[in-house]
C-alpha cells in the first residue's frame, strides 16, 4: 500500500500481497513427474471434498483433481499431494460454507453500532450488518499472515482511495478503505484461499471490494476479531 497523506501526516501502509490460511507446510514427497503417485496424510478427506472415490489411495485421476485445486488456489507445490496445506484450505472452505447466512450467530460483532463491517479472522470471512440485520455477505477474505497479522478490535474507516497504489510494493490496491494504520479492505486478483496470507490488509475479490465500497463510507465502524489459523 502506499504512503497515506491525511491531515498532513504520512501513514505508511501495509498491504496484503499473498493470501488467507497459514498452515504448516509439513513434508511433501519429491515428485519425479508433474503429478505425485504417493497418497498424502489427508488423502481420504481430500478425496471426499473433491467428490472422488474415497479409498485413501492415490490414482492418476485423484492427482489430477488435487493438482487442479492446488493450481486454482495458488497452493505450492502443486503436485497433487494431499498434504496439510491443501486439506487446511478445504477444511476452511467447509467451515465457511457451514456459516450460511448467520455469520454473527455467536454475537461477537457488535449490534449496537448501526452499520458495521465485521471480520472473523478465525473463519476468514467478512460481512456488513446494520444492527442485527445482515446487509451483505458473508464472503471469504484473505487477512494478515504470521508476522503481519490484521489487528483486532473496533476501528473506523478513515480514508478511502478507489485507485490506490502501494508505493512500498508497487502494486494496485483498488477500492481501498483504510481502517487501522495502513490496514485496509481492498481487492486483489488472487484466490481468497491462496496461502499464506496478506501483509495485514483484508483482501477481497474485485466484486466484493466494489460492494463494500458502495455500502460503506468514512466514519463507519469495522470490527475485527478471532485469530487466523497459523498466526
Amino acid at each position: 500500500m502506499g504512503d497515506i497523506r491525511r491531515r498532513g501526516a504520512i501513514v505508511l501502509g501495509i498491504t496484503g500481497l499473498v493470501a488467507p490460511l497459514t498452515l504448516a507446510l509439513g513434508s511433501t514427497p519429491a515428485a519425479a513427474a508433474s503429478c505425485t503417485t504417493q497418497a498424502g496424510p489427508y488423502q481420504k478427506q481430500v478425496e471426499k471434498f473433491l467428490g472422488r472415490p474415497v479409498d485413501g489411495k492415490q490414482s492418476a485421476a485423484d492427482c489430477k483433481a488435487i493438482k487442479a485445486f492446488q493450481t486454482k488456489h495458488g497452493i505450492t507445490p502443486n503436485i497433487g499431494y494431499a498434504g496439510s496445506v491443501t486439506w487446511g484450505v478445504m477444511d476452511l472452505m467447509n467451515k465457511q460454507k457451514a456459516v450460511g447466512n448467520k455469520p454473527n450467530a455467536a454475537g461477537k460483532c457488535p449490534t449496537n453500532k448501526g452499520r458495521i463491517a465485521c471480520v472473523n479472522l478465525t473463519l476468514q470471512i467478512s460481512w456488513i450488518q446494520d444492527g442485527s440485520r445482515l446487509v451483505y455477505g458473508p464472503v471469504p477474505v484473505r487477512t494478515g499472515r504470521n508476522g503481519y497479522e490484521t489487528r483486532t478490535g473496533l476501528k473506523k474507516i478513515y480514508w478511502r482511495d478507489i485507485d490506490h497504489v502501494s508505493t512500498i510494493y508497487n502494486v494496485p490496491m483498488p477500492y481501498s478503505q483504510f481502517f487501522d494504520g495502513g490496514q485496509a479492505f481492498h481487492s486483489v486478483n488472487l484466490s481468497m484461499w491462496n496461502p499464506p496470507g496478506s501483509h495485514g490488509c483484508v483482501n477481497m475479490t474485485p466484486a466484493t471490494a466494489k460492494k463494500y465500497w458502495s455500502l460503506l463510507k468514512n466514519g463507519d465502524d469495522v470490527f475485527v476479531y478471532g485469530r487466523k489459523p497459523g498466526t
